[in-house]
């Protein structure tokens, strides 16, 4: 069987993400938005950053934004403002993007990992209170794929420790009303081309209600500096440059709507799975009731993936795997010494998820199609 890296289509039909259809439809305002930069030649910190960070406090709920240059950079600034570094502990999930745990142990802190709940890929709240020590310090809740944590009985279990919000796959996610974002200390956000929200680059943005918070975080993006040449801290060179605001700014208008066609599609894939008999084979996402998924990922866990998945690639049906291998298990955290079988259901869902095109702009005849595929792998005839 082929590495997971290497299992491409060999003519794709349906692509895992296609971002040339959403450029199709909104170009124009896009090429225009960074043409009005351009004529103002005033690319970094300006009134486009300025008016984004603005728009992403009043939408995400939060009082203050603070635009950056990725989202790993708004999980290493958000822990640094919180003051992590040298013998703290934060706890955090294995099953995420290594960006997570890199960050903290970019702040110098110890990553003490916890199990997810197998049915929402999200971490654990009560493996969170197994973990906790003296020296937790934080705890990164990520809202994996789009569903947010369950953030009620994280709160309970960290008390007075922070909680950070990973929010790069869940921009819009709502948690019993409120959005990603404002549901912790603070809230990082990735415009990564391929998330809901995605720029023509690389991005991010930290959201918070805390005001020295705020004020911390701006400081460590420029330098540590508030005035220009004089400098309080050694800080970072993390800015969202305004090329990438003014683009975010178009984007941002059709969000919404993007996040309901996604919840659409999300919903068609569970009525062609039930209509095929295949809910019990072919697990769906998870929603808990009370929250809003958007479906960054569409994820549905199979005992034979690797099979699915080379079967689909065959048929020219793109699909991802997020993700492969749990971060406890990766060599570059082998010095924390956890070993297979730790966290059980992390590792049971690395041998089993499997993400399916989901984008405002796939077509009900391409669900259909991905479905009858995944039918026939199932049940052939």
């Amino acid at each position: 069987m082929a590495p997971e890296h290497e299992i491409k289509p060999s003519s794709t039909l349906i692509p895992f993400v296609d971002l040339r259809a959403q450029f199709a439809a909104i170009g124009s305002e896009v090429m225009a938005a960074i043409a009005a930069v351009m004529e103002r030649q005033q690319f970094i910190l300006g009134p486009e950053l300025e008016q984004f960070e603005r728009q992403m406090a009043q939408y995400t709920g939060a009082a203050y934004a603070v635009g950056c240059a990725s989202g790993t950079d708004a999980l290493t600034l958000a822990l640094a403002a919180l003051g992590i570094g040298p013998g703290d502990e934060v706890v955090t999930t294995p099953f995420t993007f290594i960006a997570t745990a890199g960050a903290i142990v970019r702040n110098g802190a110890r990553v003490v990992f916890a199990d997810i709940d197998p049915r929402t890929f999200n971490i654990d709240p009560d493996a969170i209170g197994a973990a906790i020590t003296e020296s937790t310090r934080a705890i990164v809740a990520v809202h994996l794929f789009g569903l947010p944590a369950d953030m009620e009985r994280i709160r309970e279990q960290a008390r007075s420790i922070p909680i950070i919000e990973d929010a790069a796959q869940a921009i819009g996610a709502r948690y019993r009303g409120p959005r990603a974002g404002a549901l912790g200390a603070a809230g990082c956000f990735s415009f990564f081309p391929s998330k809901n929200l995605g720029g023509a680059g690389d991005g991010g943005l930290i959201t918070t209600g805390d005001p020295q918070l705020a004020q911390r975080l701006r400081v460590l993006r420029e330098h540590g500096s508030r005035t220009r040449y004089h400098y309080e801290i050694a800080g970072y060179n993390s800015r969202l440059d305004e090329i990438q605001a003014a683009v975010l700014r178009v984007k941002l208008k059709y969000l919404e709507g993007w996040t309901a066609a996604r919840r659409t599609k999300a919903d068609f894939y569970r009525q062609l799975l039930a209509r095929r008999g295949l809910e019990s084979l072919i697990l769906c996402p998870y929603e808990p009731v009370g929250l809003e998924h958007v479906y960054n990922q569409f994820v549905v866990r199979c005992a034979r993936r690797d099979e699915l998945r080379e079967f689909l690639a065959g048929r020219g049906i793109a699909t991802q795997i997020y993700y492969p291998l749990p971060l406890h298990l990766q060599p570059a955290f082998a010095a924390l010494g956890y070993r297979a079988g730790q966290f059980p259901h992390a590792e049971q869902a690395s041998r089993e998820v499997l993400a399916l095109p989901i984008y405002p702009e796939l077509s009900e005849a391409q669900q259909v199609l991905i479905i009858e595929a995944i039918a026939r792998f199932v049940r052939p005839s």
